[in-house]
């Protein structure tokens, strides 16, 4: 009995690995279904008609539910991720009002485009004039074309 159960067991597994792992894999699947049939002709030469009668109906239903319940909408939406992602393409400069001489400090290394705070609530995103500018500097817009943000390193002497 131990070895129908375990071609049983085993043909299941490969039938779901099929369905859900490796679609269109075909060798599972048919592993899979080699393995149920083994089972059921192991069952029909060693215990009979009956036995083997028995076996073939436990397998179908016991492969019918576990299958049912694997592609239920209820059991994927625990395994799913259902974040959203709200973040937004930075709108144009200039109707935000950014304008060149405004100061402001590095949120992150520009390296040459990071993010900087201006006027100390304004996040945008903006490119080094001047390279590596590490974070928490203070820099001032140098210019605004389009829609990029170009900012220089502020030096304490001007």
């Amino acid at each position: 009995m131990g070895p129908i159960i375990l071609l049983i067991l085993l043909g299941i597994i490969l039938i779901l690995a099929e369905l859900l792992l490796i679609p269109g894999g075909i060798v599972t699947g048919v592993l899979g279904v080699c393995s149920l049939a083994g089972a059921s002709v192991y069952s029909f030469i060693h215990f009979g008609n009956v036995a083997g009668t028995i076996t073939v109906l436990i397998t179908v239903a016991a492969l019918a539910v576990i299958i049912f319940y694997a592609l239920r909408d209820k059991t994927w939406k625990k395994a799913t991720l259902n974040t959203e992602i709200k973040a937004k393409v930075d709108s144009n400069p200039a109707e935000k009002g950014i304008e060149p001489g405004m100061p402001g400090v590095t949120v992150t290394r520009l390296n040459p485009v990071g993010r900087v705070r201006l006027a100390d609530k304004l996040d945008v995103e903006a490119q080094s004039e001047d390279g590596l500018i590490d974070p928490q500097c203070e820099i001032v817009v140098s210019r605004v074309e389009e829609d990029k943000v170009f900012v220089k390193k502020l030096n304490k002497t001007e």
